[in-house]
Formats: structure tokens, sequence, C-alpha cells
């Protein structure tokens, strides 16, 4: 297994078959409707739900470096707050193409916007690996 986003980037590139990478990048929101207790919570970083506000895919060698991901993200102009990433493989030695990703990327929107993000790579924008219990 890996413990930072550098390891899952150089398993991805390591891969049998090359592998293109699927990127969700989320917001934590609040609802309107909160009550006092759940923005309390929220404002100490805990509570809301996840908004998706970004999807795009890339090869591995294309994000080898998170912080120029999180720069390339602010060209934008949208705030997120957690990147969750996906892989997947390609084929005969060919790497899946964007055209294959919409479907993917779509599923893993309902399942973010669902809660369910365990089989996700979580990162935050220090590229931190964030855990879901």
């Amino acid at each position: 297994m890996f413990s930072t986003y550098s390891q899952f980037i150089e398993m991805a590139c390591h891969q049998a078959e090359p592998q293109r990478l699927l990127f969700v990048l989320t917001k934590m929101q609040l609802p309107k409707e909160a009550t006092a207790e759940q923005q309390a919570r929220f404002e100490q970083g805990e509570g809301g739900y996840l908004e998706s506000v970004l999807c795009v895919d890339k090869l591995p060698e294309e994000v080898l470096d998170f912080s120029a991901f999180v720069d390339e993200s602010k060209q934008t102009e949208l705030d997120w707050d957690i990147a969750f990433i996906s892989s997947m493989e390609g084929r005969a030695g060919f790497a899946p193409n964007s055209d294959e990703a919409v479907q993917p990327l779509k599923l893993m929107v309902q399942r973010i916007e669902a809660g369910q993000v365990a089989n996700f790579l979580a990162v935050n924008k220090q590229g931190e690996l964030l855990q879901f219990q």
C-alpha cells in the first residue's frame, strides 16, 4: 500500500497496463438549514457534505507533483477542499482515453455525493492523504 501521494503515483506508473487517473475535486458545504450546532461543528472542520466542483482525468506522468496539480487547478478559479482519486487500467499497452473516463467520473461523483468514499484516495490541498470513518 502507500502512505503518500507520491507513492500512489509511483505505483500507478509501474502497473502492468498504463493507467488513467480520475480526479473529482470537492468542496465542503454546510446545508442552508443548518442548526447552530451543525454550524459550530462545521467551523471546527466536522460535518457538512461534499459537493463536487470539478472532474478531470490525467495520465500519471501529468500529475507527478501534487503541488503542480493544485497550482493548475487554481486556473479554474473553483475553490475545492478534497480531491478524490481513482484509476482506470488500460489494455494492450494503451491507457484509456479521456472519452472513456467520462462515465467512470460520473459514477465517482455519484458515490462521493452519497458518502461512499472508502474506495477512493482522498487528498487535501496540502497533499496529505485523508481517511474517512
